[in-house]
């Protein structure tokens, strides 16, 4: 308890430093799923250790457009190959150029894990709540980086706003694998397969001219079955924050970064164990949400 609340503290101290505000949860009532008993997010088998999963066509509910979804997987360093030369690459790639957010959506999050993660359960006798919890406040202060780089300068006091608001619950949530259902979703579970920490789920339009593409829906999944998960680097632990800054990079439409160039960017492909680098956007990140917003 006292290490999430220090964390939280920390996490309101630096967004009150960058102009960045970090909203309060909305709490939702459901049935508590608890630890023990999560599913397991099994990606298509032909795409064995593939970074990039393509899902198909589908029709957004929201819109009735027909979308594209694609599954990005997260490994671990070594999971999957390593980087390859190239340091004069771009430092920055979108999952297709011009495809964005043009309108600001709420996300969900069940915040319940395996990981070593804290989090307040429901207390259905009492219809009651403990504080927000630690991948609450930190989804949130991580969304404000990538808000914060929208005008090419972090710490300015300006940003834009590119996903919305968040509520708690501890209803199940699904990532969707076969059609958008007009909510974007956070969660942690097993990953089928070996050595994904974490995979996002987006769909949008990515074809067509490059003014009407656009993201219509995002989903996330945290492995807490194979990885447990720190606050603060620990060794022998994914760090939260080092991951979910890199995922909600492609929440918001980058991509991938593989060469040995870009190594340090927090979109590069791969992390690793203790890992913290990934929690501040460099250069190139900064220009990707620039350029592309």
């Amino acid at each position: 308890m006292r290490e999430r609340l220090i964390a939280l503290v920390i996490g309101l101290t630096l967004a009150l430093m960058t102009g960045t505000a970090l909203a309060m949860p909305e709490r939702l009532g459901g049935t508590l799923d608890t630890p023990g008993n999560h599913k397991t997010l099994t990606l298509p088998a032909a795409a064995d250790h593939s970074p990039v999963i393509s899902l198909g066509t589908a029709v957004d509910p929201q819109t009735g457009k027909v979308v594209e979804g694609y599954a990005i997987v997260h490994y671990a360093k070594g999971g999957n190959g390593g980087g390859k030369p190239g340091s004069g690459s771009p430092l920055y790639a979108f999952m297709s150029k011009g495809a964005k957010w043009k309108t600001v959506e709420p996300w969900l999050l069940n915040p319940v894990n395996n990981g070593g993660l804290p989090y307040d359960e429901f207390d259905p006798g009492n219809n009651t709540y403990g504080g927000p919890s630690f991948a609450f406040g930190n989804l949130s202060y991580d969304i404000g980086k990538w808000e914060d780089a929208t005008d090419g300068t972090i710490g300015n006091g300006v940003s834009g706003k590119i996903l919305g608001d968040a509520a708690e619950t501890f209803a199940a949530l699904e990532a969707d694998l076969v059609t958008p259902d007009g909510s974007n979703e956070v969660y942690f579970a097993g990953i089928s397969d070996s050595g994904a920490i974490a995979v996002t789920v987006v769909w949008g339009i990515f074809g067509g001219p490059p003014q009407g593409r656009e993201l219509v829906e995002w989903d996330q999944v945290y492995d807490d079955a194979d990885y447990t998960w720190s606050t603060s680097g620990e060794a022998g632990k994914m760090d939260f924050e080092n991951i979910a800054t890199h995922e909600l990079g492609h929440s918001i439409g980058l991509a991938d970064l593989y060469t040995l160039g870009a190594s340090e960017q927090t979109m590069y492909g791969y992390a690793d164990y203790g890992e913290t680098k990934k929690q501040t956007l460099e250069s190139g990140d900064i220009a990707g949400a620039d350029t592309l917003y």
